[in-house]
């Protein structure tokens, strides 16, 4: 019976698969008079025993990884290490088995020798995987490259182990050694003429072979294999990490160069580059926001924080440019730089120029009721919230901080952590008139992330479980990108500016900037939506196609429980001028 049917017998019997399961542990116990291939063979039975078929395949790997480890131990003939390279030798028997047993006990046989000393098993060993090698090379054994790596590596083979296998075979050469350093090179040739690079870097570092060089350096990069060609650049030592810096520099590749530069103490070396991807690094953060991350990073080096106060003056973020100067003492380089700040290459939206006639804080019950009030009487209102960010990796995210609900006219922006603290049941009841209201439509932007952490953040509070009337705005365009503020610029000639998106929510009270970022966050889905919905029908625009279609997105209901139900059903091709949206249009 070959050993597929085999395995399908065990699978359909779970008796038999026990009995196989108990012989192999039995034969397990004594390895002494048991040979490579009935070890193998019992080994991958325990491989096809499967619990009830719930462990995965990662799951059995280490348990008989941990396994092979164990039985080392049981004395196998003539040794441990010896073993296990004769089971390599017959391990392509085994077809499609051979190469997750070849990683398995090889794995295995690097764990037991970091358990005791074996001194002269392993000397023995490294002469019959010596041979393997020359066999795996000549294609008398079929193994994968790198099996041939780990073979090399777990065995620790050097040249002498070559010339000692080469001179009792029938290789005859004026120079042993030179033959066997012959032999690897050809060997590492054909890799690299075949473009196995990091099996060439491996050869090159195990055997301490003197070859390629820079054209070798500039291929590896040439066709993207950087991780070979790192290896390569640190087994050849400074000059060569140093070429390969100025070639990632040359690439535009200023993370790559950087992290070369930092992991080998190349800082000397490279000063200008270093601070450059350090100030590179640190422009990302602040684009997306992360300021205090940024601030971090600097290692409170006065050069980057300087540079961080000058993208903070770039950015308009003046209460960050307080903050970062009252810390660090840096008035008078403010002063020097204000006259090089120039204004900024593209123009953000201001909320005066939507026309916004107020921003109202609510954080006390009447004022909640009032708002409450305002707000039943619109049609259609913004939603957004804030809350402060989290930089623990694996930690939940903070409470949402703030609430925003803007009109087209008032922007009104809800303590929640204050109320929902002090008047939790008429918070409840004045947002249930709201959000679950099927006379107001509420926009939002990627609505979704935000109804999911508020209702992380107030669980307790029915007012959040449950939303009628829902249009996320970027439903409304055809391929949105740069998220709203991409999107203000597209619909209203501006974007938004998002410097302050990860300010500190919590803080109370909110600066004036903080308050008018939130204000026009919401604001600002009011008059998008406004535009678009008010482009004229009859066009062949695909884009205004998209826009006429408003209706379909809208979400009716959306609770725990149920899945969104649409109020209109989507229409995939709308013929030019289908809706009339005079008729349908709501009156802001």
């Amino acid at each position: 019976m070959g050993f597929e049917e085999r395995v399908a017998e065990l699978h359909n019997n779970k008796d038999t698969t026990q009995e196989a399961w108990t012989i192999c542990m039995h034969s397990y116990s004594d390895l002494s008079c048991v040979s490579p291939v009935v070890f193998l063979y019992l080994l991958k039975e325990c491989y096809a025993y499967d619990c009830g078929g719930t462990l995965t395949a990662t799951t059995k790997f280490h348990a008989l990884q941990q396994r092979v480890q164990q039985v080392l131990h049981n004395t196998p003939q003539p040794g441990p290490a010896v073993f296990i390279a004769q089971c390599l030798y017959v391990l392509p028997l085994f077809g499609s088995y051979s190469e997750g047993l070849s990683h398995l006990i090889i794995s295995g046989l690097r764990r037991f020798l970091k358990s005791g000393s074996f001194e002269e098993d392993i000397m023995e060993a490294r002469n019959v995987a010596a041979q393997l090698f020359l066999n795996i090379v000549a294609g008398f054994v079929n193994h994968d490259e790198r099996i041939v790596i780990k073979v090399l590596e777990v065995f620790d083979i050097k040249l002498t182990n070559i010339e000692r296998v080469m001179c009792s075979s029938a290789v005859k050469n004026d120079s042993v050694l030179d033959a066997a350093k012959k032999f690897v090179e050809g060997y590492i040739q054909q890799l690299m003429d075949s473009r196995s690079y990091a099996t060439a870097v491996a050869l090159i570092k195990q055997f301490s072979i003197q070859t390629a060089g820079h054209p070798f350096l500039l291929e590896m990069l040439k066709t993207k294999q950087f991780k070979a060609a790192e290896t390569y650049a640190m087994h050849k030592g400074t000059d060569m990490l140093c070429l390969l810096v100025q070639e990632y520099v040359n690439m535009n590749m200023l993370k790559s160069a950087y992290d070369v530069i930092k992991k080998n103490n190349l800082r000397q070396e490279f000063p200008d580059i270093y601070h450059k991807c350090k100030e590179s690094s640190l422009k990302k953060l602040a684009e997306k926001g992360c300021w205090d991350i940024a601030e971090v990073k600097t290692n409170s080096n006065r050069q980057l924080i300087e540079y961080l106060v000058y993208l903070a003056m770039e950015a308009g973020y003046s209460e960050k440019v307080d903050e970062l100067c009252d810390r660090y003492s840096l008035e008078g380089f403010v002063k020097a730089k204000e006259a090089e700040i120039s204004p900024l290459s593209c123009r953000y939206l201001n909320i005066n120029e939507l026309a916004i006639e107020g921003i109202i804080w609510v954080d006390e019950v009447n004022g909640l009721h009032n708002a409450t009030c305002y707000l039943e009487g619109c049609k259609v209102v913004g939603i957004d919230c804030e809350w402060k960010p989290n930089y623990e990796k694996g930690s939940k995210p903070n409470k949402v901080s703030i609430l925003q609900v803007a009109s087209d006219k008032t922007a009104f922006v809800f303590d929640l952590i204050k109320l929902a603290t002090d008047v939790p049941d008429v918070l409840d009841n004045c947002f249930t008139r709201i959000l679950h209201s099927s006379r107001i439509l509420k926009l939002g932007y990627n609505f979704q992330c935000d109804v999911n952490q508020l209702k992380q953040s107030y669980g307790e509070l029915k007012c959040f479980k449950h939303y009628e009337m829902l249009l996320d705005i970027q439903n409304m365009f055809k391929e949105p990108r740069g998220g709203l503020s991409g999107l203000a610029k597209k619909v209203l000639g501006a974007g938004l500016n998002k410097t302050r998106r990860n300010s500190n929510w919590e803080q109370r009270p909110l600066s004036q900037h903080q308050l008018e970022y939130a204000a026009l966050d919401a604001a600002v889905l009011v008059h998008i939506f406004s535009k678009g919905s008010n482009s004229q029908s009859g066009t062949t625009s695909l884009e205004d196609q998209a826009k006429n279609e408003w209706k379909s997105y809208i979400v009716a209901h959306m609770d725990d429980t149920t899945k969104k139900v649409y109020k209109v059903k989507k229409k995939k091709n709308t013929a030019p001028g289908a809706d009339d949206l005079s008729k349908t249009k709501l009156k802001m």
